[in-house]
């Protein structure tokens, strides 16, 4: 009885006709979008368990700031992906120190998380279509895909440190109205 109601639970899951109906649902994507994001944010009670469903994404955040770093010659010192609170009391999910940040480099080294941007967008045009249509692939596609764009968001402690030199600032913003007039 119970294997029964199992098979056509999953044989009405693997139908093509349902898979398509739930990848071209816009509701759909933001509902899961809205949950992982609630169910994330349901872990801030306890550091441990906010710290275990936000490793992910500080590895990849922290990770953007060290590479940029490392090649715009900023010098990274540490690297950390333990929470720890700091002096206002908040939760600092990770950080990466420098020891050289200059006008040229530190809007680009703080900024770097930004660049998960770009591998979210790629993920999205060159992977999804390879990965075989299941509700399981698309689940983890989104999750993937939430976890990159949320991460991506540079944090006051990084806009701090961009605005440390308004040279940089000044030649920073010079190349991107450039680059928006060459469009």
């Amino acid at each position: 009885m119970i294997d029964e109601i199992y098979f056509k639970i999953a044989a009405y899951l693997s139908n093509p006709n349902f898979l398509r109906s739930v990848f071209d649902n816009r509701f759909i994507l933001i509902l899961m979008v809205v949950f992982l994001v609630r169910l994330k944010y349901a872990t801030y009670s306890s550091m441990w368990m906010s710290a275990l469903v936000n490793v992910p994404g500080t590895v990849l955040h922290e990770l953007m700031h060290f590479l940029v770093g490392l090649f715009l010659n900023a010098r990274p010192c540490n690297f950390t992906i333990f929470p720890k609170r700091d002096e206002l009391g908040n939760y600092v999910m990770g950080s990466v120190g420098f020891r050289n940040v200059t006008f040229y480099n530190a809007i680009p080294s703080s900024m770097a998380p930004l660049l998960l941007l770009v591998l979210g967008f790629y993920a999205n045009r060159y992977l999804l279509p390879l990965m075989p249509a299941t509700l399981l692939n698309y689940t983890l596609y989104v999750l993937g895909q939430t976890i990159l764009i949320e991460n991506a968001i540079p944090s006051r402690a990084d806009f701090k440190v961009a605005g440390m030199y308004l040279t940089g600032v000044l030649l920073y913003g010079f190349l991107f109205v450039a680059l928006l007039l060459s469009f």
